[in-house]
């Protein structure tokens, strides 16, 4: 066998090293052909072996020993004393046979199963959750010097106020901001290295469980004792208070206590809960031919976006109208919302709690409405907001463009509070065009993936929740459309497959989690399609943008 091209080999024989393997000794561990079998076994006749087909390897448990009767093993064990038993200790009748028995080779596959079980968890919910946990952190640490440099730059400006008889002190605080940055960054690195340090117990842990799982020992198997739990509870979250630089009026006397001050840093404890992904049981396929439920004529002359949490409640918004309508299924208009601008909404969203929000790309803000009543919830400087998404954590996802329409991003809000900035990749590369284009719809997926429809770059770009790059689809492998592929809005259904329309080819492409093209939606006569929306029954609510109707579509059986 050549080393350089063992993993693509098949495998040998332990003997004689030239057959292909057949069969192997579970006892010994031994790949065996069938013409080594017999001397394998003459080799050792005092040695039990356990000769299976090699694709059977590694599956007949090997028991322990019964210390009593030493030629015997040992395949039940005494729940009330703990202790392995084999058949004599209970002929001999020097056990209490009142006492409750378990069949090892039963227990020794449960804990087989909790510790493939376990496995899984670490592999693939405790480690990405701690991964997003120092990703959080080590974007703090990496911000930290354009958010202490706000501080320099405003303790600048006022220490040319003072003139020169301020420097000395001037300098006293600086050394303040300085010092407060230390205590800031061994803080987060601190608590960075306490998170790696669990992630590489985990690590550990797993590659414990992976040895464990491939052997057939059954001691070490038995005495197994499961860590999950522990991991399961989170270390605190450690929330660090930015301090604020205080100036006052300048005066010559007491010039050090006038400069103004620093707060301290100040660290709190939040507590973070685990929750285990709950899988999604109830499995909805596509159907072979979707059909139009319903229409709803909205009167919009240019119909861009369509939004709703039930189905009793289908917002609509235009391109030319500062009106926002509201209709029923039944193609009813409910209530009519005007923009506080006068300006056309670039895009609406509605809150769980039925609040609806809307951009104004014009003023460069967002607003929110309830019990009728509008409130400004964000004003941007340098940047226009356009596309909307209300997250399944409340969280707000905004699409925005520069002013000088260079750049784009995605920008995360809790309320007016911007928690989450997305627009390079790891190469540091703009992850969306930025070029004059208002269309860039988004959408969150079940599984927290970010997805947006880049009608500039001519893709549906997706990240992870983190702002990781996941995919880039540009359409599917060979296209029987006439135009290139141009996405416009973007929604996504309860099983995690990605909707979105595209409006020069008149139809929706439809797309799994991973971005794979999966079928067209195209036989349902619609003309321009634009904005897209999946209410909590899975039908789908499709912008005809020309014609000013919303079209009810069931695509799922």
């Amino acid at each position: 066998m050549d080393p350089h091209y063992d993993a693509q080999d098949v495998a040998r024989c332990d003997l004689c090293e030239i057959s292909i393997v057949q069969s192997y000794c579970d006892f010994c561990h031994v790949n065996l052909c069938k013409p080594c079998i017999g001397e394998h076994i003459s080799d050792d006749y005092s040695t039990k072996h356990i000769i299976v087909p090699f694709q059977q390897r590694r599956s007949t448990p090997i028991y322990p020993k019964c210390k009593t009767h030493q030629k015997k093993s040992c395949k039940l064990q005494c729940k009330d004393c703990n202790i392995f038993l084999c058949i004599d200790c209970l002929a001999s009748e020097q056990h209490n046979k009142e006492h409750k028995l378990s069949k090892l080779e039963e227990v020794f596959h449960q804990k087989k199963d909790h510790i493939h079980r376990d496995k899984e968890e670490i592999k693939e919910e405790l480690l990405p959750f701690y991964e997003e946990i120092a990703t959080e952190i080590t974007n703090q640490i990496a911000n930290l010097d354009v958010d202490y440099q706000k501080f320099t730059t405003q303790l600048s400006k006022h220490r040319e106020e003072l003139h020169k008889e301020t420097d000395n002190a001037m300098d006293q605080r600086g050394k303040e901001i300085d010092e407060n940055k230390l205590k800031h960054l061994s803080i987060l690195t601190k608590h960075l290295e306490e998170i790696k340090q669990l992630q590489s117990l985990m690590q550990e842990s797993l590659h414990n469980l992976n040895e464990m799982e491939d052997s057939n020992e059954v001691t070490p198997t038995i005495r197994y004792s499961s860590k999950n739990q522990e991991f399961s509870k989170l270390p605190p979250k450690v929330i660090v208070s930015m301090p604020k630089f205080i100036p006052k009026p300048i005066e010559k006397e007491e010039l050090c206590r006038l400069i103004g001050k620093l707060t301290p840093l100040s660290t709190t404890l939040e507590e973070r809960v685990f929750t285990a992904k709950k899988p999604n049981t109830s499995v909805r396929e596509l159907l072979d031919e979707p059909e139009v439920l319903n229409t709803i004529k909205t009167g919009h002359e240019e119909l861009r976006s369509v939004t709703c949490l039930y189905e009793e409640e289908i917002w609509t918004s235009g391109l030319t109208t500062a009106d926002i309508k509201c209709f029923n299924t039944q193609g009813v208009l409910q209530k009519t919302i005007k923009t506080k601008s006068g300006k056309r909404p670039n895009d609406i969203a509605v809150y769980s709690d039925g609040a609806l929000v809307y951009s104004d790309w014009s003023q460069g803000t967002v607003y929110k409405v309830k019990n009728d009543q509008t409130e400004e919830i964000i004003r941007l400087q340098g940047w226009r907001p356009i596309q909307l998404c209300v997250t399944s954590s409340g969280d707000l996802l905004v699409t925005m463009y520069s002013d000088d329409t260079t750049q784009s991003k995605v920008v995360r809000y809790s309320g007016s509070t911007v928690k989450q900035t997305i627009q390079f990749d790891h190469d540091g590369q703009l992850l969306y065009s930025g070029n004059y284009c208002l269309i860039k719809y988004i959408n969150e997926n079940r599984n927290l993936d970010i997805c947006m429809a880049d009608r500039g770059a001519g893709a549906v770009v997706v990240v992870n929740q983190a702002g990781k790059f996941r995919f880039r689809y540009t359409g599917p492998p060979s296209s029987t459309k006439k135009e290139p592929f141009k996405p416009w809005g973007i929604t996504t259904d309860s099983q995690s497959r990605i909707l979105t329309s595209d409006c020069d080819n008149h139809c929706i492409h439809v797309l799994d989690v991973n971005g794979h093209f999966l079928r067209y939606i195209d036989n349902c006569d619609l003309e321009y399609p634009t904005g897209l929306c999946v209410d909590k029954d899975d039908s789908l609510f499709v912008c005809e943008g020309l014609k000013g109707n919303v079209r009810k579509i069931g695509y799922l059986k």
